[in-house]
């Protein structure tokens, strides 16, 4: 189930499109992404993705100047699968120290000692944070009272973790419509609501830099 989740000028989170998809590849993904094109919803200011290649692809082709955010939670747990088990505790204090810094000053100087302590440590741990570069940082670049909301994919991974629930329980569905039919009245009938985002009132360009905390 690919899901899009938008979010408006004042802060309300909406479906944006909701499909079915035999695998999570670039071009399942784009075609989501043509129809919200083909839709006129314009483009958007900045995509928060759980690091599939695949989408961060189909976006990119089509808004290559689109600011793409690594979910952080994503990369840790992908930090931790890399770690030896005797590090993961020791690890997980440092990553979650740098991403919840309280300025984007500190978050870059705890960025700098995570590359140099874990290049040392684990040469698995540091290429795969090496990998998301600077996308990991993105939310460091609006306003500090939005950070919480654009670290990660969290309103989507409620989403899907109700969708599973609720999926778990029928022994046999008729046919793909059925599936969607049912995931879009849960939604429709407010069994899963959408928070706003948190710091709406502070929407900005995201090339503004944020005041400091």
């Amino acid at each position: 189930m690919l899901v899009t989740l938008g979010v408006c000028a004042d802060g309300r989170r909406v479906i944006l499109d909701l499909r079915l998809a035999g695998v999570e590849s670039e071009r399942a993904w784009l075609d989501a992404v043509h129809s919200l094109v083909i839709r006129n919803l314009g483009a958007p200011l900045l995509a928060v993705i759980d690091g599939n290649p695949g989408l961060a692809a189909a976006l990119k082709a089509q808004w290559p100047k689109l600011a793409l955010q690594r979910c952080t939670n994503h990369k840790l747990w992908n930090l931790l699968a890399k770690a030896p088990a005797h590090l993961r505790e020791e690890l997980a204090e440092d990553y979650r120290r740098m991403i919840y810094a309280e300025s984007r000053a500190a978050v870059e100087q705890a960025r700098a000692g995570f590359a140099r302590k874990w290049k040392l440590r684990s040469q698995a741990v540091f290429a795969s944070f090496d990998e998301a570069g600077d996308e990991l940082f993105t939310f460091t670049a609006f306003p500090i009272s939005r950070w919480k909301a654009l670290r990660t994919t969290n309103a989507l991974e409620r989403i899907n973790e109700e969708f599973r629930r609720r999926t778990k329980t029928q022994a046999s569905l008729p046919g793909e419509e059925a599936v969607l039919f049912l995931l879009f009245g849960l939604l429709r009938g407010g069994q899963v609501t959408l928070r706003r985002l948190v710091g709406w009132h502070d929407l900005n360009p995201v090339n503004q830099q944020p005041e400091a905390a």
